[in-house]
């Protein structure tokens, strides 16, 4: 199957939002979110979407299958749909992410989310900081990462 990376336009605000709640609750089951689905959706469609370098993964049927967000040197979000992890969608948007910040990037998970940490590390990111999850939203225990250019 066919995956286009692009940026994302307003249109794709729900069906970006709705990769990201299922995404989430595969990858991190036990953590809490803050916010209702309809908050999650609202967020990406108010904020995520016009005020972020916000770009979708779209299959060749126009389904958007996965998001990503860059803030600058932070890489916010990144979240596939669950039926098209493990096909190269993610090394494809942490490519992107590097040729759009090549001065390099830092991003945050959570210390539960083991796949994420082996994902990451892969692309070459170190693990720099724990937290015990004061400073953000869920309160859930998290490490930033960085990636530096060689």
């Amino acid at each position: 199957m066919t995956v286009l990376l692009r940026r994302a336009v307003p249109a794709d605000a729900r069906a970006a939002a709705d990769v990201w709640l299922r995404s989430f609750a595969a990858a991190v089951p036990t953590v809490v979110r803050p916010r209702s689905d309809d908050e999650v959706r609202a967020h990406v469609r108010d904020v995520v979407i016009p005020l972020r370098e916000t770009w979708v993964a779209e299959a060749e049927d126009g389904e958007v299958v996965g998001m990503m967000v860059l803030d600058g040197g932070l890489l916010s979000q990144l979240y596939l749909d669950p039926a098209h992890r493990g096909h190269g969608l993610g090394d494809r948007f942490v490519a992107l992410a590097k040729e759009r910040v090549p001065g390099g990037l830092t991003l945050w998970t959570f210390q539960v989310n083991g796949p994420a940490h082996r994902f990451y590390e892969r692309h070459g990111f170190v693990a720099v900081e724990r937290t015990d999850g004061r400073d953000n939203e869920e309160r859930e225990p998290d490490v930033r990462y960085v990636w530096q250019p060689r």
